[in-house]
């Protein structure tokens, strides 16, 4: 590994005379309270929409010495407060946040906040799609060449738990590597945090439910470059017009990763095998057959995983070894059972409609999609080439239903779903042997689930308990 700058990022500061509020009291919300309070600030945790757990969560905040608020009132929150910590679900435009800024009151978010005490180096990863499975491909290739590495950000573990409950900045709880997936929304609060690697994937439409535009959307996943200097890496796919146009500014040193061409310095498909290519070294080579994963965007993936082992000096050994031991990944095209030859995926994580064209492009059997949730803003008209191609039948849930129906009606059989577990009956019913019964929503999970995972888990129990 080359030398990397490991000053923290953010001064240490005096929390024992601190007055924090932490708005959101999602799993990063509490993760952020529970550091802050190891640290002996005094905290004020506020969370808008309670769900009935949380009751239970404010007595035991409370009995540590936190103030709570549950609910809508929200003009006190803020009195005293030295320091705000946002929960990335929360808008940059809400009013906690505008009277903040207001009364000069710094806003952060969760990784920032963690960022801070870190110093082992931090890989982040983020993109429209593919942010998961490539953190995890990192993670275990880092691992297989004896890497102590901690996974987490959006994914998972939120990155306070990396922070050693000692707190001090030197010390790094043994990590030798921080492998985080960031998301547009934490990036929003970001001020100083710099990863060593920044890792684009791709950028596509998204969360136009969010932004007032995509160009706000876009600015947002820029700012993974933002505090990078020349001692740094961008991680980049070559294939995407928009990765390359936001990284054009970035000063860190690059390595692109493509599928399509061959390029001066990162890993390319050379239309036989994965070339890693190095100035002044000979090329390293990879075959198809050492990524057991099923499409291409999961080998761009992959690409941009090889290249971060690469980066962090692993072998060819270990990269391969690590990649043809990975296990299914939960909710990304995660095979469930096989049910009188039917084949039932969990793509769960396909929040966007990009998401679900990639996964459509997966299969060469016939496929019954199961769409729907909460729109995001997204274009389902974007999907009527691949449902024409190998699609027999969608069912259709959730919120979208309306919008799903006039894009894509007439494109093949569709049928409206009043429940998951109506829909997962009403596919099966569709489906023949040697089907696939595609679950990948192209929606968010909201207004039906909790999550993507929680949605994610409900469709299996649903298929696994097929008669």
């Amino acid at each position: 590994m080359e030398n990397v700058n490991t000053t923290p990022v953010i001064p240490m500061t005096n929390w024992k005379e601190t007055s924090v509020t932490v708005l959101g009291m999602g799993r990063s919300g509490r993760s952020a309270a529970d550091l802050l309070l190891d640290l002996g600030a005094s905290v004020t945790l506020v969370e808008e929409h309670p769900q009935p757990d949380f009751e239970g969560l404010r007595i035991d905040y409370e009995q540590r010495g936190a103030r709570f608020c549950l609910g809508g009132d929200l003009e006190s929150v803020l009195s005293p407060a030295d320091l705000l910590v946002v929960s990335p679900g929360v808008p940059g435009d809400h009013s906690v946040l505008q009277r903040a800024r207001q009364q000069n009151i710094p806003v952060i978010g969760e990784i920032e906040f963690a960022a801070s005490f870190l110093q082992a180096p931090i890989i982040a990863v983020t993109g429209t799609n593919g942010k998961s499975t490539t953190v995890r491909l990192i993670g275990a290739i880092l691992q297989a060449s004896g890497k102590h590495v901690f996974v987490g950000g959006n994914l998972g573990l939120p990155l306070c738990e990396a922070v050693p409950r000692s707190a001090v900045p030197s010390h790094t709880a043994d990590y030798d590597y921080i492998v985080a997936e960031v998301s547009s929304f934490q990036l929003e609060t970001i001020r100083q945090f710099k990863p060593w690697i920044a890792v684009l994937l791709n950028v596509t439409s998204d969360h136009l439910d969010r932004y007032a535009a995509q160009k706000d959307y876009h600015a947002a996943k820029r700012r993974i470059f933002e505090n990078q200097t020349e001692q740094d890496w961008m991680v980049l796919n070559a294939e995407d017009l928009l990765v390359r146009a936001l990284s054009v500014n970035g000063k860190a040193r690059r390595c692109e990763f493509s599928l399509g061409h061959e390029i001066a310095q990162g890993l390319y498909w050379d239309g036989t095998v994965i070339r890693a290519r190095r100035p002044g070294a000979e090329d390293i080579v990879f075959e198809r057959e050492d990524i057991p994963l099923r499409g291409d965007h999961n080998v761009a993936n992959a690409m941009a995983a090889m290249s971060v082992g690469l980066l962090c000096g692993c072998s060819r050994e270990e990269i391969v070894k690590a990649l043809r031991n990975i296990p299914t990944f939960e909710h990304a095209l995660e095979s469930v059972r096989t049910w009188q030859g039917v084949l039932f995926v969990n793509d769960s994580k396909g929040t966007n409609v990009d998401a679900t064209l990639k996964a459509l492009k997966s299969f060469g059997e016939p496929v019954v999609l199961i769409l729907g949730g909460k729109d995001k803003g997204g274009d389902f008209t974007r999907l009527l080439e691949a449902m024409h191609r190998g699609v027999k039948g969608v069912i259709v849930i959730g919120e979208a239903t309306p919008l799903i129906f006039d894009a894509l009606e007439g494109s093949a059989k569709m049928v409206r779903a009043a429940s998951l577990e109506d829909a997962v009956s009403q596919a099966a019913f569709l489906a023949s042997s040697g089907d696939v019964v595609l679950f990948s929503p192209a929606c968010a999970s909201f207004d039906m689930f909790q999550n993507y995972h929680q949605r994610g888990l409900e469709f299996k129990r649903i298929v696994r308990e097929l008669q």
